[in-house]
């Protein structure tokens, strides 16, 4: 399916063309503020904290096939969908995976280039992978986030994701050592 919104933007599936410009998007961010992660006997909690200077973060590139769209494609239960600008260059796309054992939609990876970011392109990306979850019969989209994303969690909050998880150890000898790995979910609406 192939919509198009006001502004012009053209949300489609992927075709294995844009394989190249998935795997070459800035995904990098900045950020004024990150969450900080207490772990506590009944769980953790979350206190946001301004970080002065900002922290950019860059995202190292992947070394697996995930951006093979092609390979994603033969596959049933994952899709991705990608948002074309009017110049012809990719925006943005999120990448998916489906588990019929707990009917959870995955969200693999979502990005959306610096130049594209506040105009709804993340919620309207989400929102092709929602109608996907649809299709498979899904009862919650999950992702998972660093604590250092900060515009990325408040993105995904006005979204209606919740905190459901947290894993201290996910990052520690990659990187992103230090960080914190959140999870969130929502109901598939």
């Amino acid at each position: 399916m192939t919509t198009v919104d006001d502004m012009g933007y053209e949300f489609r599936t992927a075709r294995p063309e844009d394989t190249e410009a998935i795997g070459a998007l800035d995904g990098s961010f900045t950020t004024g503020t990150v969450l900080h992660v207490a772990v506590t006997e009944r769980g953790f909690t979350l206190q946001e904290i301004p970080v002065d200077p900002p922290i950019r973060k860059v995202f190292p590139a992947e070394d697996s096939d995930d951006a093979d769209v092609s390979a994603a494609e033969d596959d049933a239960n994952s899709r991705t969908f990608v948002a074309v600008a009017t110049d012809g260059g990719l925006a943005g796309f999120v990448a998916v995976s489906y588990a019929p054992w707990n009917r959870r939609l995955a969200i693999e990876d979502i990005e959306v280039a610096p130049v594209h970011r506040g105009k709804g392109i993340g919620r309207t990306l989400i929102g092709h992978a929602v109608g996907f979850a649809r299709e498979r019969g899904a009862v919650h989209v999950w992702l998972e986030v660093t604590n250092v994303n900060a515009p990325a969690i408040h993105a995904y909050r006005r979204m209606g994701f919740t905190f459901c998880g947290l894993d201290t150890t996910l990052y520690d000898g990659t990187p992103s050592s230090g960080e914190q790995a959140l999870y969130m979910s929502m109901p598939c609406p």
